[in-house]
């Protein structure tokens, strides 16, 4: 005779520590549980809510610098050091844990418009208006360790001079090279005081340049006369050259995807693009209100960081349209340079007032070191507003931004006139002879040719 019994181990519900919790055990059976979706529909609702609540992402300013923030660079070798350059000659590295300046590089006798650090951490290369290339010893470690508050000064290794401005630097990936961008695109060595190549397609200055993390050897730049054009230096010779409506004023490769490459326009938009297909923008990403000055991708490559001339810096997906995330200040001024961390968990903004800023990437993490039962709670609820993401009542509370006044009218303006361009042009179609009007799509409008 068979006799079923419920036969439990006390070893299973008994509390090892009196400050242990209690075990409790639940029967997921779905036909137990009827009320489950709904219960879950309120926590996604809470959770959003707490998200907002909990939402803090301005975590501290570093002041130092006596004019704008120019540029920025990270040091790929070190997660709390940050360069940054302004428009008085002045190149500062930066502890962003404690918010100090570590070491001073001065030496430039104009604007500084461009630092890059080499891939092992040790070289930083900077450029800017006085028409000369300066390569500084990156300090150590140690140095970056140090509780000593006296900022230390360095002296540049090597100086190249040239005849033109400089507007940009970028390191490469792998090896000795650097490119520098101005009159034309020149191909630097660390142990060559004249470049080994140089570029010009066109007349116009060149503006920002980008080694691809992928392939060592190719770069994208732009320029001035609204081109973006891509470099091979195995070939010798450019690659490919697009025209756009306006001009691009940065550039980055998503450090995923090498193949793909986001571009920040004039016209208040973001483009990505494929570089094997460069006659349609694989995605136009919309938002600000002014134009963009500056861009870069975060390291996991789901999302890039843009600082605009309209005070704001956002954060977009790398395949959305819309920014996800928007930070302002009352005392922030224009936006000329932004970074993400180099652990993508925060961002650093550098700005007209003279001031570096540090934000949170995600606006409602919890700093610290957080306990496993904390970790599965945040992991819980991001999963369960995921799951309700497109209902009404969740969808409106996660979307939700205060904006300031200045930035909120601009953007009714704006969505004002495209709705009115899109009225009068389905106007003229309707009242055309059919197959004359052709529509263009947003990604292939801003184009207004392709060469080879």
């Amino acid at each position: 005779m068979k006799v079923k019994v419920i036969s439990r181990s006390t070893e299973e519900f008994t509390k090892e520590r009196s400050q242990d919790l209690q075990r409790v055990f639940h029967n997921f059976d779905p036909s137990i549980r009827s009320q489950e979706k709904a219960v879950e529909y309120v926590r996604a609702l809470n959770a959003a809510k707490l998200e907002k609540i909990f939402a803090r992402p301005f975590v501290g300013a570093m002041d130092g610098h006596i004019d704008a923030v120019s540029c920025m660079a990270k040091n790929p070798n070190h997660l709390k050091g940050m360069f940054s350059g302004s428009m008085d000659g002045d190149i500062r590295l930066w502890d962003i844990a404690a918010r100090r300046t570590v070491c001073k590089f001065s030496g430039h006798q104009g604007a500084v418009k461009g630092l890059a650090v080499s891939t092992d951490g040790r070289i930083l290369v900077s450029c800017g208006t006085d028409c000369i290339v300066r390569l500084w010893d990156v300090p150590s470690s140690s140095v970056m360790e140090s509780e000593d508050s006296s900022e230390k000064s360095a002296k540049p290794l090597e100086e190249y001079a040239s005849t033109n401005a400089f507007w940009a630097v970028d390191h490469q990936w792998e090896g000795d090279r650097f490119a520098t961008a101005g009159a034309g695109v020149h191909i630097w060595n660390h142990n060559r005081s004249a470049p080994e190549k140089t570029f010009e397609w066109g007349t116009d200055t060149v503006v920002s340049v980008r080694f691809n993390p992928g392939q060592p050897n190719v770069l994208a730049t732009t320029a001035t006369d609204r081109s973006i054009v891509l470099y091979d230096l195995r070939m010798s010779s450019e690659v490919t050259k697009i025209i756009m409506r306006t001009r691009n004023n940065s550039i980055a490769w998503n450090p995923m995807e090498p193949i793909n490459f986001t571009a920040a326009n004039e016209d208040t938009n973001c483009y990505s693009y494929d570089a094997r297909k460069m006659d349609e923008a694989k995605c136009v990403h919309k938002d600000h209100v002014s134009a963009v000055m500056d861009i870069d991708y975060s390291p996991t490559g789901k999302e890039f960081v843009t600082g605009s001339y309209d005070r704001t810096v956002r954060i977009f997906p790398y395949n959305g349209g819309h920014s996800r995330e928007i930070y302002h200040t009352k005392r922030m001024q224009r936006v000329f340079c932004v970074k993400f961390s180099c652990d993508a968990t925060y961002v650093i903004s550098g700005s007209d007032d003279t001031n570096l800023r540090l934000w949170k990437a995600k606006a409602s993490e919890q700093l610290g070191v957080l306990l496993p039962r904390e970790q599965k709670r945040h992991e819980y609820h991001e999963a369960v507003m995921r799951r309700y993401k497109h209902l009404p009542e969740v969808k409106r509370i996660v979307r939700h931004r205060h904006l300031p006044k200045p930035i909120y009218k601009a953007g009714n303006l704006r969505r004002t006139i495209i709705d009115a361009e899109k009225r009068k042009e389905e106007r003229r179609k309707a009242h055309s002879a059919p197959g004359s009007v052709t529509t263009q799509p947003m990604r292939k409008r801003r184009i207004i040719k392709q060469e080879e």
